[in-house]
C-alpha cells in the first residue's frame, strides 16, 4: 500500500507546498509594493481581502465541479491557475498598466489555484487506505507550512543575491514547482472519499449535529493564523522598524511558519494517540497570549518572540477541526471539507482584513484579533462538553 501511493502523497505534500507560495509570497513584497508603488495600508488589505474573497468563491463552486470532472483534472488545473498566477504576478506590475491592477489580476489566478488546492487535496489524502487517518492530515498540513519557510528562506536568499528590486522574476521561478507537480498528479494513483459514491445534498450536511460549530471553529481557524501570518512581515519591517529586511522575514514571518510546521508534524507522528480537543483547547488559551505579546511588548524582539509561539499555537486548529469532522460525519465526502475549506477561507479573508482596516497601527489590528482564538476555544469546548466527535458518528 505504502509503495502504490507514496507518489500520491509526495504530490499532495508538494500540493500544500504550492499553496503556501500562493498565499506567502506576495505578503514578502507588501513593504516593498509600498516603497515602489506608493501603496498603503489599505491598498495592501484590499489584496489580502481579493486573494480570500476569490478562493471563498472557489471554495463554493469547486466541490461540486470536482465530483463532476473528477479529483484529478481539478487538482491539475488548480496548479496550472497557480502557474499562470506567479507568472502575471512577476509580469503585470511592470507592463504599463496599473501595479495595483497588476497585482489584483494576478491575485485572482493564484487564489483560483489555491482555493482548488485546499478542497481537493484534503480528501484525497483522507480517501487513501491509511492507518493513522488524524496523524496523515497533520503530517500534510504541515508542508502548508514547511512550503511557508521555503518561501521566506528562498525569498530571502534570491533578495541577498540579486537585490529586493528584481523581485519581479521570483514568482516566475517559483512557478516551476506547481508546473512539475501538475504532471506528478495527472500520472499518480487516486482513491474515492467515503461519502462522494452517493454525495449527500448541501441541506443534509448543514442538518448534521453540531456541524454548524465546526464552521465557527474553521472561521476563527483561518482568522487567527492568516491576521499574524499575512502581516508579519510588514510588521516587522514597518511596525517594529527592523531595517534588515532578511532579519524582519526571518524572525518574523518564517518563525511564525516553523512553529506551525512543528506542532503539525509533531502531531503527525504521534496522531491518534494524543487527545486532539484538549491540544485544540489548549492551543487557542495560549494563541491569546501570543496575540497579547505581540501587539502589548514594548520590546520589538518580544513581539517577533509572540509571532513565532503564535505559529506554534495555531498550527493544529485547521487541520485538527478538518480530523475531528471527518471521524464524526463519515458521509459528508467532497462536499463537506469544500465547506469547511468556505469557513476557513471567509477567516483568512476576515482575520487579515480586519487587522489592515482597523488601524494603520497593525499593533491596534493584531490586539482586537486575540478575539479569534478565543470564539474558537469557546466553540472547541462547546464540542467537548456535547461529546460530538468523540468517536461517534453524527451522520
Amino acid at each position: 500500500m505504502k509503495n502504490k501511493y507514496a507518489s500520491t502523497l509526495v504530490a499532495c505534500y508538494i500540493g500544500y507546498m504550492v499553496q503556501a507560495i500562493v498565499n506567502n509570497l506576495t505578503p514578502l513584497l507588501f513593504a516593498q509594493f509600498g516603497t515602489e508603488f506608493s501603496f498603503s495600508a489599505s491598498e495592501i488589505a484590499i489584496i489580502i481581502a481579493v486573494n480570500f474573497t476569490v478562493q471563498i468563491l472557489v471554495d463554493t463552486l469547486s466541490a461540486g465541479i470536482a465530483l463532476k470532472i473528477g479529483y484529478r483534472r481539478s487538482a491539475v488545473a488548480a496548479h496550472l491557475f497557480s502557474v499562470v498566477g506567479l507568472i502575471l504576478l512577476g509580469v503585470l506590475p511592470n507592463s504599463g498598466m496599473s501595479p495595483f491592477a497588476g497585482i489584483l489580476i494576478a491575485t485572482v489566478f493564484t487564489a483560483i489555484g489555491g482555493g482548488f488546492i485546499e478542497v481537493v487535496i484534503s480528501p484525497l489524502v483522507e480517501a487513501l487506505p491509511l492507518g493513522n487517518k488524524s496523524g496523515a492530515m497533520s503530517f500534510l498540513h504541515s508542508f502548508y507550512c514547511w512550503g511557508h519557510i521555503f518561501v521566506v528562506l528562498f525569498a530571502t536568499a534570491y533578495f541577498s543575491i540579486f537585490g529586493i528590486a528584481s523581485w519581479k522574476f521570483l514568482p516566475i521561478v517559483l512557478c516551476i514547482i506547481p508546473a512539475i507537480n501538475a504532471i506528478l498528479l495527472s500520472k499518480c494513483p487516486f482513491e474515492t472519499l467515503s461519502g462522494d459514491e452517493n454525495p449527500v445534498p448541501y441541506r443534509k450536511i448543514f442538518a448534521f449535529k453540531g456541524f454548524f460549530i465546526f464552521i465557527i471553529i474553521m472561521l476563527c481557524a483561518g482568522a487567527a493564523e492568516l491576521a499574524v501570518a499575512q502581516w508579519a512581515s510588514y510588521f516587522a519591517e514597518i511596525t517594529l522598524k527592523i531595517e534588515n529586511k532578511a532579519v524582519g522575514d526571518l524572525l518574523g514571518t518564517c518563525l511564525f511558519a516553523l512553529g506551525m510546521a512543528l506542532s503539525r508534524t509533531v502531531y503527525g507522528f504521534f496522531g491518534d494517540r494524543l487527545n486532539l480537543k484538549a491540544i485544540i483547547l489548549l492551543s487557542a488559551a495560549l494563541l491569546c497570549g501570543a496575540y497579547l505579546l505581540i501587539a502589548l511588548s514594548p520590546v520589538p524582539y518580544l513581539s517577533l518572540v509572540g509571532v513565532a509561539l503564535g505559529g506554534a499555537f495555531v498550527g493544529m486548529m485547521w487541520p485538527g477541526t478538518y480530523s475531528i469532522a471527518g471521524k464524526t460525519y463519515k458521509n459528508g465526502g467532497t462536499k463537506m471539507f469544500g465547506m469547511l475549506a468556505l469557513a476557513g477561507d471567509i477567516g483568512c479573508l476576515t482575520g487579515p482584513a480586519l487587522v489592515g482596516l482597523i488601524s494603520e497601527d497593525i499593533r491596534t489590528g493584531l490586539l482586537v484579533s486575540s478575539v479569534f482564538p478565543a470564539v474558537l476555544f469557546v466553540g472547541m469546548l462547546a464540542l467537548t462538553i456535547t461529546k460530538i466527535g468523540n468517536g461517534q458518528k453524527e451522520e
